[in-house]
C-alpha cells in the first residue's frame, strides 16, 4: 500500500484485507521457524535418509530397509528403547565393577 489514508470505505476494506493476509503470512512463517519439534523431526528424517543410503551402499537393499524400519520403530516409541539401553548400561557397569573388585 502507498501508506496514504484510505479515501472511502472500499479502500479501507481492501487495505484491511491486504494487511490481514500479510500478517497471516508473517505469523505462519514465524510459527514455522519457532516450531522446534517439527524442525528437529525433519532434521532427523533427513539424517535417517542419509544413514539409510550409506547402509545401502555398504550392504544390500533389504538390510537398508530393515535399518530404516528399526529406526522408525525407535522414533515412534523411544521410551522403552531408552529404558532398555539404560538397563543394559547399568548391567555392564555392575559386571565391570565386580571384575575390578576381584
Amino acid at each position: 500500500m502507498s501508506g496514504d489514508f484510505p479515501k472511502n470505505a472500499e479502500e479501507a476494506r481492501l487495505d484491511r484485507d491486504t494487511t490481514r493476509e500479510e500478517l497471516t503470512e508473517t505469523l505462519e512463517a514465524l510459527g514455522q521457524k519457532l516450531d522446534v519439534r517439527t524442525r528437529v523431526r525433519e532434521n532427523v528424517d533427513e539424517k535417517l535418509d542419509q544413514a539409510t543410503a550409506k547402509v545401502a551402499d555398504v550392504t544390500n537393499e533389504p538390510t537398508a530397509v530393515k535399518f530404516r524400519q528399526g529406526a522408525d520403530v525407535v522414533r515412534s516409541n523411544p521410551v522403552p528403547i531408552f529404558a532398555g539401553v539404560l538397563g543394559l548400561l547399568i548391567v555392564i557397569r555392575l559386571i565391570l565393577r565386580r571384575r575390578n573388585d576381584s
